[in-house]
């Protein structure tokens, strides 16, 4: 008998090019799928195509704020992952078309094409938060479980990896500063995630083996404050900086001036989202809702930035770093 090979479910990526989709990507590559990633400029997503097999990743235009263009790249999926959002507003990207009309016209065409939905978000959710990016985070994932009933939805900690745009960022300063701020005085309390396990929770989800319906909060293993987190990239790094306290009322001023900066360092929203924590919630903890409960083990902060923080170090990975 002559037996039938299945042609491997296909999935689209929204967001597939940026930080974290590069690594949902190259989960979903190794497990098999055929991935369509839908970004506004595929002509900057090159870099994936290494990451699977000859014609198993294909980028095609998409943007959020056009909805025939999400519809035809829904087209034919059998998941759909949503992995859009911004750290600031730019032009006509708001934070309301982005993360919350966005989400609503991507849910949308994934439940009227008979796709699953994994989509991401971020622990700052919350309908009553001071910050726009918090609220419109929430309207987001309001508009998912509004229209797709069984979708599942990540909210990670401030994720961390070889690209990100925390720890590289304050690595970087502190090769020419001779001190960083600590806004607030550095109290709030942080739960960063690598952004392999955040990856590998999303393949999940589409693998399904993660129970639809429900809101899981990512966080790595440790709980620390923005100072501890500095404190500890900087001994990394290998390097002696101060660290300078910088009031709210400060900070709101210098995110005001630099957030007319194209691509602004530090914005007002960015300021008010650091005044509350941003840890996994002892709701979802309880109730499983957490990498642990969905079976992976989180990596630690101490086990993950040595790998991609050595750069930053005066001789990079030539320098001797004397032990404790």
């Amino acid at each position: 008998m002559t037996e039938i090979l299945q042609t491997p479910k296909l999935v689209t990526v929204f967001g597939g090019s940026g930080f974290l989709g590069r690594h949902v990507v190259r989960a979903l590559a190794k497990r098999g799928y055929r991935i369509r990633v839908a970004t506004r400029r595929p002509e900057l997503a090159g870099h994936l195509q290494p990451l699977g097999n000859v014609g198993q990743i294909q980028a095609v235009q998409a943007n959020l704020r056009v909805r025939w263009s999400v519809e035809r790249a829904v087209h034919g999926a059998d998941h759909v992952v949503n992995l859009v959002g911004i750290l600031f507003e730019s032009g006509s990207q708001s934070f309301s078309s982005v993360q919350d009309e966005g989400a609503r016209v991507v849910a949308e065409v994934a439940q009227a094409a008979g796709a699953k939905l994994t989509h991401v978000s971020a622990i700052g959710a919350d309908a009553g938060s001071e910050s726009v990016y918090g609220r419109t985070k929430a309207l987001g994932e309001k508009a998912v479980t509004e229209t797709v009933k069984d979708a599942v939805i990540f909210r990670p900690s401030i994720v961390f990896g070889p690209e990100d745009q925390f720890f590289n960022r304050f690595a970087n300063m502190a090769r020419f500063s001779p001190a960083l701020p600590l806004i607030g005085g550095g109290t709030t309390r942080l739960q960063p995630v690598f952004v392999g396990d955040v990856a590998e929770a999303v393949a999940r989800s589409v693998d399904g083996l993660v129970k639809g319906g429900q809101v899981y909060e990512l966080g790595g293993p440790n709980v620390m404050t923005f100072r501890q987190a500095m404190q500890q990239m900087l001994e990394i790094i290998d390097r002696k900086r101060m660290l300078v306290s910088v009031p709210w009322w400060l900070a709101y001023l210098q995110g005001r001036i630099l957030g007319l900066l194209p691509k602004p360092l530090l914005t007002t929203d960015q300021v008010t989202l650091l005044k509350s924590p941003n840890v996994v919630s002892t709701e979802a903890e309880a109730e499983g809702r957490t990498l642990a409960g969905i079976g992976i083990s989180p990596q630690s902060t101490a086990a993950i930035l040595p790998s991609y923080l050595w750069r930053y170090r005066v001789a990079g990975q030539f320098t001797h770093r004397s032990e404790a």
